[in-house]
């Protein structure tokens, strides 16, 4: 394993978990929650929006703004000292290639299903190509998280080689946090507001896993801890100062820390599990879940069986996570496969054949 950044793990159990090439379930788990939150956000706001008013699924998506996407960023960087170290070439190939791959892959899906209502809007066909061609630079659609981390891969290795010291990086990744940049480019305007959480899950990897392993062994107290931590982010959400400077990142950070916190509880009864498959195979459900999402809503608004848009909202939702997970089901060991695996071609450094087996297109 690479040389950690950080003190020693406050414990061995923690660090055990980091080293294990294996999956860690309330990874996947809290990971699974993190992906339904981003398909329930793009559902009910895609409804509500084509239905002109709001459901009663807005509450709950407002509750989870705060830390929907910082706790997948802060995910997205637990495992990073595993391999930061490892020469340029192979460390591209898995952490900016592999993203590159699906990014632009789906991106091209995304705009030829499409390609209709851009033409109309534009008023012309050829400006599709136009648009793009503007993705490779500014992320189209719902695509922009797997655009982003490549790039807090890369600026974590620069970061490290260039022997900055960490603090200092935490520091200002939390001034741009806090600071109000909205450039009106997805690019830099979400660098800015992410890239503290990514950095904080490399930087304070083993003290996370130690959270978790302390609210394993002490569920009550992490029941009373989410419950306190439920209030406060709800109060501050519905109160209008959750986007405050200061108040956002506070919020970022309590909030990923609950999703970890309540994805260790969760893993406590098979029940679950579904939530635990869904973050296993969360980049499968990112890459895919706007066709049948887009599909069952206008096949909802047309027929007009469910008059709830809160209700169309979460139904929209399953068919959404169902819907990119059968599609994964359906292309397995077809031609179509490389829609969710990258082949062979598409890589840059020898590829691991053994783990090649095992792990899915997010890894």
């Amino acid at each position: 394993m690479a040389t950690p950044v950080t003190a020693a793990p406050p414990s061995a159990a923690p660090a055990a978990a980091m080293d294990a090439p294996g999956r860690v379930d309330w990874v996947d788990t809290a990971k699974g929650l993190c992906i339904v939150m981003v398909v329930l956000l793009h559902s009910t706001f895609g409804v509500e929006q084509a239905v002109g008013r709001e459901g009663f699924m807005h509450a709950v998506v407002a509750f989870a703004k705060p830390f929907r996407m910082p706790d997948f960023f802060l995910i997205s960087g637990l495992f990073l000292a595993r391999v930061i170290d490892r020469d340029w070439r192979t460390y591209t190939d898995r952490k900016v290639v592999h993203f590159a791959y699906f990014y632009l892959l789906w991106m091209t899906v995304q705009l030829v299903v499409k390609a209709p209502v851009l033409a109309a809007e534009h008023g012309s066909w050829w400006a599709v190509p136009g648009d793009w061609a503007l993705a490779l630079i500014d992320p189209f659609g719902t695509l922009w998280f797997i655009y982003l981390l490549p790039v807090f891969f890369v600026a974590t290795k620069l970061a490290r080689q260039l022997r900055i010291p960490p603090l200092a990086v935490w520091l200002v990744a939390a001034v741009l946090e806090s600071a109000p940049i909205h450039t009106g480019w997805m690019v830099p305007d979400e660098f800015a507001a992410r890239f503290v959480y990514f950095y904080t899950g490399f930087l304070l990897a083993p003290r996370v896993f130690a959270l978790a392993e302390t609210a394993s062994a002490r569920p009550l107290a992490a029941i009373a801890g989410l419950a306190v931590w439920a209030l406060i982010n709800g109060a501050l959400v519905f109160g209008g100062l959750s986007e405050w400077p200061i108040v956002s990142l506070a919020l970022g950070f309590a909030g990923a820390c609950a999703i970890i916190v309540l994805a260790t509880l969760l893993v406590r009864s098979r029940v679950f599990d579904p939530i635990r498959y869904c973050g296993e195979h969360s980049i499968v459900i990112y890459l895919a879940f706007f066709l049948p999402m887009a599909a069952t809503r206008v096949v909802l608004l047309k027929t007009g069986v469910i008059e709830s848009v809160g209700a169309m909202s979460l139904i929209v939702t399953a068919a959404g996570i169902l819907g990119a997970l059968a599609m994964w089901w359906a292309v397995r060991g077809t031609r179509l496969d490389v829609l969710f695996t990258r082949p062979d071609w598409a890589h840059v450094a020898p590829r691991k054949r053994a783990a090649a087996a095992r792990l899915q297109p997010a890894e």
